[in-house]
Formats: C-alpha cells, sequence, structure tokens
C-alpha cells in the first residue's frame, strides 16, 4: 500500500467515532414535578421508574430525569414547572393535582403525564378521560371520590362512632366537592361531620386538639399531597390522643396509621412511566387516554387498633387486602 493511501486510510478511521456520535440522538431528559417532598416519593419513584422500564429506558443508560421538589409550599410550583420548561425537558411528570395544574399553566407544548386523585376533567386538566386533547394525559386514582366508602368502613370498625370530622386543605382543587361529598354521606348514615381546614403544620396541631374534645369520634384526612408530606405529624398526633382516623393512601399504614382505603398509587406512578416512555417513542399525549386506576386496596394496621384498644370484626378482617401485625 502507498504511503498516502495508508494516510488517507488511517484519517478516515479515525473520523468513524465522531460521525457516529454526532449521528446519536441526544438523551432525553423527563422532569419529575412533585407535590411534596422526595422522601414521601421514594417508593412511587421507584415505580415510575418501572414502567420506564417496560417501554425500554432506563436512568443514566438511555434517559436522564430531574426532579423538582416544593416541600410543603405548593406556592413553588409554579417556579419549579417554569424552570423545567426552561430546561426543554422531553417530558414532565406531574405527581399529584397542584403539580399538574402548575405543568399545565407552564407550558402547551411539552408533553405532560400526570398522576391526579382529583378528577382530571373537572379540574380543567383534559377534555375528557378518553379523548384528553392538547399535551396531557395520565393516571387517574380516583382517591377525592371515597368519602362515603371511608364513612362505611369507619362505622363498620368503630359501629359506637356517632361523631366524624374531615381534615381538608383548601388548597387541594378538590377540597369543596370532598367536604360536599362527605356532608352528604354523613348525613345518610347518620353521622355528625366536622369539616376543619388546616393548611400548615401549625393548623394540623391544632386541629388534633380540637378532634380530641370529641367522645366517640374518628377522622377522616383527605386526599392532599400536602398531608402525605406532614404524615409523620398527623399518625403521631392521631396516636397522642387516641384518635381512630383513616387515610387514602396505605404508606400512611406502613408508617403506623391505623387504616387506608384507596387505589394503588404505586401502580398508578408506573403506569404513568410506562407513558411517558410512550411518548418518548413519539405518541402523542392526545392519543393516550386518561388511565382510571381500579385497583383499590384496604389496610389495616393490627398493632395500631391494639393501641386504641379496638377489636377488628372478623368480617372486617376478611375484607382487607393486607393486614400489617
Amino acid at each position: 500500500m502507498r504511503r498516502r493511501e495508508f494516510i488517507t486510510l488511517l484519517g478516515g478511521a479515525a473520523a468513524w467515532p465522531l460521525a457516529a456520535r454526532a449521528q446519536q440522538p441526544a438523551t432525553p431528559v423527563v422532569g419529575f414535578l412533585g407535590s411534596g417532598s422526595s422522601h414521601v416519593y421514594t417508593p412511587y419513584v421507584a415505580r415510575f421508574r418501572e414502567g420506564l422500564k417496560e417501554t425500554g429506558y432506563v436512568e443514566s443508560q438511555n434517559v436522564a430525569i430531574e426532579f423538582r421538589w416544593p416541600g410543603d409550599d405548593y406556592a413553588r410550583l409554579p417556579g419549579l414547572a417554569a424552570d423545567l420548561v426552561d430546561r426543554r425537558v422531553s417530558v414532565i411528570v406531574a405527581g399529584g393535582p397542584p403539580a399538574a395544574r402548575a405543568a399545565k399553566a407552564a407550558t402547551s407544548a411539552i408533553p405532560i403525564v400526570f398522576t391526579s386523585g382529583d378528577d382530571p376533567v373537572q379540574m380543567g386538566l383534559v377534555a375528557s378521560l378518553n379523548s384528553p386533547g392538547g399535551n396531557i394525559t395520565g393516571v387517574y386514582l380516583l382517591f377525592s371520590e371515597l368519602g362515603a366508602k371511608k364513612l362505611g368502613l369507619l362505622h363498620d370498625l368503630l359501629p359506637q362512632v356517632n361523631f366524624v370530622a374531615a381534615l381538608l386543605n383548601p388548597a387541594m382543587p378538590s377540597a369543596q366537592r370532598q367536604a360536599e361529598d362527605l356532608q352528604l354521606a354523613a348525613r345518610t348514615r347518620g353521622f355528625q361531620i366536622q369539616i376543619v381546614n388546616a393548611t400548615s403544620a401549625q393548623e394540623i396541631d391544632a386541629a388534633f386538639g380540637s378532634f380530641s374534645q370529641q367522645k366517640n369520634g374518628a377522622v377522616i384526612v383527605g386526599s392532599d399531597p400536602f398531608y402525605t408530606t406532614r404524615r409523620e405529624q398527623i399518625i403521631a398526633l392521631a396516636a397522642r390522643y387516641a384518635i381512630p382516623a383513616i387515610y387514602d393512601i396505605r404508606g400512611w399504614v406502613d408508617a403506623g396509621g391505623l387504616m387506608s382505603y384507596g387505589t394503588s398509587i404505586k401502580d398508578g406512578y408506573r403506569l404513568a412511566g410506562a407513558y411517558v416512555g410512550r411518548i418518548l417513542k413519539g405518541q402523542k399525549p392526545a392519543d393516550l387516554p386518561v388511565i382510571q386506576e381500579t385497583k383499590f386496596e384496604l389496610v389495616i394496621n393490627i398493632k395500631t387498633t391494639k393501641s386504641l384498644g379496638i377489636n377488628i370484626s372478623d368480617n372486617l378482617l376478611s375484607l382487607a387486602d393486607e393486614v400489617i401485625e
């Protein structure tokens, strides 16, 4: 081989990796906007990653995830959503109704996948569940629709209860509707009910102090990511004042709460992850119907029932999907 031909061949070989790298697409970045603190979302983020993996995306291999957390301050969400838009992420995941509203307000171009315990049609997130339209779709977890069922479960657990307090956060889009549904269900069952609004740690303390003055009472903790962020505080107050309480997510019961009833939030985040993967592959949010999570679970903490002196009927135990010893 002539010297000139050898040099030309060598130069071409050196250029191949550069050309190949230039043709490789940039790693997509997913923005994850939560409605609370990161430690509360740890199990949900894990399931979200599972959903991504089902569609062929693995963090740090072929997709990156940037997280934004408002802590217990919903007022930070618009700024965090705007930051993800400025970052030009490929998709925004909005965990919870407050994050979903902030993401929708921040962009009409970047695809959004939400998880929401509130009705996304009534919230104005989508036009309909089957045809969401626009740049947004997601998973509807139905948490805010379960007030009557929770009242019934409290009655089954504690037939002597005649007073129920509902702890609600007026900053949640569904707070008023939750209050109206609970009041209607309470009248139907003959319960006295008190709606108590709490938007801060101090107001939560005051609310439980007032609840403790009622005899034969129980508490329904409303569906709200802020309350989930304050989970340890609320469970500790319920224990201190010996107040039976029911929650919407099994994580509360794992942490020592008495009882929960709701859909599987972990499964909801797995489904959201799969939707993000499909969008990264080219599908449009408008063509992906909102998924309604239909896997409900009743979870009871036996240790907590014993500490409260509650005897659970065999019938209620048979209805439980899981009993935590």
